[in-house]
């Protein structure tokens, strides 16, 4: 199709300021958060409603032009960045809560609403939107929805797919679908599962029904330092065993600490190898007599040290470190590589003790910031892009991060999704008999692989190539031996 008949179908159902086809115009949206990796796309839409989303989507199924959906672009993985023969739909004009039922405790909100707005919204209700990503002032919930994304109480609450009841969805052919329901279940296949965490691969989202919960009482952080990362790391298992699901359950090491410390001054002991920090909320009751298990838990753990906040201001604070971990790195060094994997609880000595020797392998800083609860890793590889071959050196960190995650019985994403980051990993992870059925649940959605192309999803010819780099390298890998396609 040639660019002017389309900018001309698209232009006939959107307002002048809502489609952008000059270069100046569309620069904002040539990445997400994983800024290394950058291009343009053939135009930028940002429909209003969900017509104008069935009617762009139903003129692209038309002329075979794929299409990127984008939310707020905090993503990490480059979930959201452009090709050049797409077009990509922002959803970020669509930011309204269209209702809220304080009895079912649900809301009903676009996909561009903030996911911190839910809460602000539903605060005079008692309730809250319990996933809370480190981004949550600024990511949006449709964004939430593709990447499955959790947060620091997730451990506790859940990730997106625990907290969302429905989904209003927009099919590549135009077709708008309702999946899931307002009651706990239905029937059918978990369609709803499937669709959050499919990284804008299966549908546009346009409506979200998500649970409310109602607030707790009382909510305390147990700050506990400990003079190596392996003890902080063995103590989290020590938490779980006792039988304690805490709120939130949160590891940082030495460097995350004092970065964080001098940014925002929330009171961590930057002079420990690594701190955890532990939430319990509840009745007053309830919450007394956790924290003083956690805290013998955590003595008996080897903590040196351990911090109880006093009120409500002090709580926060100790959460605000832990929240700015990424902007702090962003202090102390030119570029960051924020990876994300997650492994059994059970291999996290090991798994840090290996990640300080890559980082010593690799001539690269590396603090680590963890979802410690839910064994998610969210280790940052410091570099700085303008030595040459120092970006080359923080991927192929990164990657090896991965692959130890998959190789100790985790996987390669905890929350940030695939994208592009990781895609040469799902080769790792995936044999080519799961990767050719994950291809024939997009070819039933999407049938001309229109929408997100090449993400998330690795082809078997990528597989193979990748496969015989790693055999070259002396690492065995299931597809080195496929034909190439």
């Amino acid at each position: 199709m040639k660019a002017a008949t389309l900018f001309e179908a698209l232009a006939a159902i959107l307002p002048p300021a809502n489609f952008k086809f000059a270069e100046e115009e569309m620069r904002p949206y040539e990445c997400d958060g994983l800024s290394m990796y950058r291009a343009m796309p053939k135009c930028v839409v940002l429909p209003e409603n969900e017509a104008q989303i069935a009617d762009i989507l139903r003129i692209c199924h038309a002329h075979r032009v794929s299409v990127v959906a984008r939310g707020a672009g905090t993503g990490l993985s480059g979930g959201a960045m452009p090709d050049p023969n797409s077009v990509l739909l922002s959803t970020a004009k669509m930011m309204r809560v269209l209702s809220v039922d304080p009895l079912a405790c649900t809301a009903v909100v676009q996909p561009g609403v903030r996911n911190l707005a839910i809460s602000e919204t539903v605060a005079h209700h008692g309730l809250y939107y319990a996933p809370d990503p480190s981004s949550q002032i600024a990511c949006s919930i449709g964004g939430n929805v593709a990447e499955n994304s959790g947060g620091v109480h997730c451990l506790k609450y859940g990730l997106t797919i625990h907290n969302v009841r429905k989904l209003r969805v927009v099919l590549m052919t135009g077709d708008i679908v309702t999946i899931g329901s307002d009651g706990l279940d239905s029937p059918g296949y978990d369609l709803l599962a499937l669709m959050i965490g499919s990284e804008g691969l299966l549908g546009i989202v346009t409506e979200v029904t998500v649970k409310l919960t109602p607030k707790p009482q009382l909510a305390v952080v147990a700050m506990a330092s400990f003079s190596t990362v392996e003890a902080a790391g063995a103590a989290v298992g020590d938490i779980i065993a006792a039988g304690v699901i805490p709120a939130g359950l949160e590891m940082m090491d030495r460097i995350a600490t004092r970065a964080v410390e001098d940014f925002v001054h929330a009171g961590y002991d930057c002079e420990a190898a690594a701190i955890l920090l532990c939430e319990s909320d509840g009745t007053p009751e309830e919450v007394a007599d956790e924290i003083a298990r956690v805290s013998e838990v955590l003595r008996k753990a080897g903590a040196t040290d351990i911090k109880v906040s006093n009120n409500e201001a002090e709580r926060l604070r100790y959460w605000s470190g832990r929240k700015n971990a990424f902007p702090a790195s962003g202090r102390i060094s030119p570029d960051y590589y924020c990876m994300d994997g997650t492994i059994p609880r059970a291999q996290l000595p090991r798994v840090l003790n290996e990640i300080a020797a890559l980082s010593e392998k690799y001539g690269l800083r590396c603090a680590n910031v963890f979802h410690a609860g839910d064994g998610n890793l969210h280790p940052l590889i410091m570099f700085d892009a303008n030595i040459p071959g120092e970006l080359q050196r923080a991927e192929d960190f990164g990657a090896d991060i991965l692959e130890l995650c998959v190789e100790v019985g985790g996987t390669i994403t905890g929350e940030h999704g695939v994208g592009i980051e990781k895609i040469n990993q799902m080769c790792v992870q995936f044999s080519p008999k799961e990767l050719t059925r994950m291809h024939d649940i997009k070819h039933a959605f999407d049938e001309h692989a229109l929408l997100n192309p090449g993400k998330a999803v690795p082809t078997l010819h990528r597989c193979a190539e990748f496969g015989k780099m790693k055999v070259s390298q002396g690492k065995p890998m299931p597809f080195a031996d496929l034909p190439r396609f």
